[in-house]
């Protein structure tokens, strides 16, 4: 009898993570060419503005402003893991880089013009970073994903009110829903930190979301586990080229940063109001940057100090 509930357990699990792994929208995210060579995976993990999918009343309800045809990166993080702690890494969306073949602009405009290939290829141009994955997360999505598992945990560490994020949060540790969420993660206008500060607090609740996620009440039942993965799929979308354990791996590293094994930083900055032709941009710090990057394409621990939170 226990031989057939495990082989029927074993079978409801192959089941839950296959269909929900069929539903995932693939993107050709290689850009082919010369490209850097490091040591560990990097994982490019964008959160992009898209609408796409969204109804007019949706996007009211959550807060997104209407649709701009076509999508920017909200967020850019890139994830490294290798023998040491995983590092995952922000890359503020206006940082002043050159995109190969279109001159210096903010790295978001990179996304705007070439899509998935050219944000890769600017990244690998500008830090000497191979990438090996790619993971993407639209608007709703992100929103349908953190109502799929009953909202998020996170402790606000300041009033925030923003009226273009649709947030007036007080400080204090609350549950957030999906709309709630987003707004957290988007806001910029109440943080003193602008873009910097907001970078954090991505950084923290991917990794709150992530170890939600990846309980055992959720990855183990094999209903629980077709139910998430279904809403997850519809969300994401992952390099052509990558595999699902190879995901699973990226989700897992980001619970584990969530709960402290592991590195949460921001490229090393030295003027976050450079005037350019672009608009004000992000000036990464030369030297500092430079190291931080050779610790990661080396898989060295870090040289620099992890941010707080």
């Amino acid at each position: 009898m226990l031989l057939v509930l495990l082989l029927a357990w074993a079978g409801g699990m192959i089941w839950a993570v296959n269909s929900s792994w069929n539903e995932v929208d693939k993107v050709a995210a290689d850009p082919g060419g010369d490209r850097p060579s490091s040591k560990g995976r990097n994982v490019l993990l964008v959160g992009s503005d898209s609408r796409e999918g969204l109804t007019r009343e949706e996007r009211n309800t959550l807060g997104t402003g209407h649709d701009t045809g076509g999508a920017r990166t909200d967020s850019v993080l890139v994830l490294h893991t290798g023998g040491g702690d995983s590092t995952l890494l922000s890359i503020p969306r206006d940082s002043y880089v050159e995109i190969p073949g279109h001159g210096m602009n903010k790295i978001n405009a990179s996304f705007t013009i070439g899509g998935p290939k050219l944000l890769t290829q600017t990244i690998e141009h500008n830090t000497g970073l191979e990438l090996d994955g790619y993971m993407e997360i639209g608007f709703g999505g992100f929103a349908q994903v953190v109502d799929a598992v009953d909202g998020v945990n996170i402790c606000v560490k300041n009033d925030m009110q923003d009226e273009k994020a649709h947030i007036d949060l007080t400080k204090g540790c609350q549950n957030l829903d999906g709309k709630t969420a987003l707004g957290y993660v988007r806001a910029r206008y109440s943080d003193p930190e602008g873009d910097l500060g907001r970078a954090r607090r991505q950084r923290e609740f991917l990794g709150a979301l992530s170890g939600k996620m990846m309980t055992p009440a959720n990855v183990l039942l094999p209903w629980r586990l077709h139910s998430l993965g279904t809403a997850t799929a519809s969300a994401l979308t992952v390099g052509e080229d990558d595999s699902m354990i190879g995901t699973a791996r990226a989700l897992w590293a980001f619970r584990g940063i969530s709960g402290g094994n592991g590195n949460s930083v921001t490229v090393p900055i030295s003027n976050n109001n450079l005037p350019t032709p672009a608009g004000s941009a992000v000036q990464w710090d030369e030297e500092q940057s430079q190291q931080l990057f050779t610790d990661l394409d080396e898989d060295n621990p870090i040289s620099i100090e992890p941010d707080d939170g």
